[in-house]
């Protein structure tokens, strides 16, 4: 059994099969969420309650978090009863997207309450935490990471992106614009498809045989959208917040981003008709809405 003893804050859609997965490894979990059904299911599979954030510190070697926004990441970290106000881990491995400056700032304090952040936020969704095959872009010095490395492996593949903490943030958010954007003309060009007469499901054949494959078109398309299912399992809430972070910082950064802004736009749109709690690959949804037409595959239609 390894010796480190691990906390893990935000047991929610990532983070319940990620805390699985470690405990699977050997590891001995206490577990800390505002969620007491959450906590609950994962102590009846074997983890160990904390009443709160200090507490966790002061059962655990490493914490780690997955939590949804920064404002949480901050809560838990500096709050009352946070993180910083418990004694024991000495490192906070943070797999939640917060964007760059909300990293770094925590990173600071976390140092002046004698904690080591490891900015390491990952890709691959709900089936990528409970597959152990997330991409994981770590920032940290290069002891801290051969420290970490053992748990973060049994979790998916790491990247080592930069030494300083902000760094993983900024690959991660660049990431998911980029997928964002693709799922985006993909949808445009599935409901340009339908209306003109295509098989959406040949379509996607061609496109993933040719130039126009992405990760849209070969994975989310083909699963979530003609299936219609719509279950991918990343809320459009969540998506909005890592676009806005990304564009915050090309606008502080005095990049532009044209066509990501466009991305952005669309899925504000979706997200107002549709609500934040929508899945990420309805976005297509107002796009059929405005031509007139739904996409579906053949089993879809019946």
């Amino acid at each position: 059994m390894p010796d480190l003893k691990l906390g893990f804050a935000g047991v929610g859609r990532m983070g319940t099969p990620m805390t699985k997965r470690l405990m699977a490894a050997g590891y001995q979990v206490s577990v800390y969420d505002t969620s007491a059904a959450a906590v609950s299911a994962l102590v009846a599979a074997g983890a160990k309650a904390a009443a709160n954030p200090a507490e966790l510190r002061g059962v655990s070697d490493v914490v780690l978090f997955s939590l949804p926004t920064p404002e949480i990441a901050h809560a838990v970290a500096f709050g009352p009863n946070g993180i910083a106000a418990g004694k024991g881990a000495n490192i906070v491995i943070d797999l939640s997207t917060t964007g760059p400056r909300a990293e770094r700032q925590m990173a600071e304090k976390l140092k002046a309450a004698g904690v080591v952040t490891v900015d390491c936020p990952v890709s691959g969704g709900v089936g990528g935490a409970e597959k152990g095959t997330l991409a994981m872009m770590a920032a940290c010095d290069a002891p801290t990471l051969a420290k970490v490395k053992p748990i973060l492996e049994k979790l998916g593949k790491i990247t080592h992106v930069g030494a300083e903490p902000g760094m993983g943030q900024m690959m991660k958010v660049i990431n998911n614009l980029m997928s964002v954007t693709a799922l985006s003309i993909a949808s445009e060009a599935l409901v340009l498809a339908t209306k003109a007469g295509l098989d959406p499901d040949v379509l996607i054949e061609v496109v993933n045989s040719g130039s126009g494959a992405s990760n849209a078109t070969m994975t989310k398309i083909p699963k979530f959208v003609l299936s219609r299912t719509f279950d991918f399992g990343f809320a459009m809430g969540l998506s909005a917040k890592d676009l806005r972070l990304c564009l915050e910082e090309s606008d502080a950064l005095g990049v532009p981003m044209i066509v990501g802004s466009a991305a952005r736009q669309l899925l504000t749109v979706a997200k107002g008709k549709l609500g934040p709690d929508a899945d990420l690959t309805e976005i297509i949804k107002p796009i059929e809405e405005w031509a007139g037409v739904t996409v579906a595959g053949a089993k879809a239609r019946g």
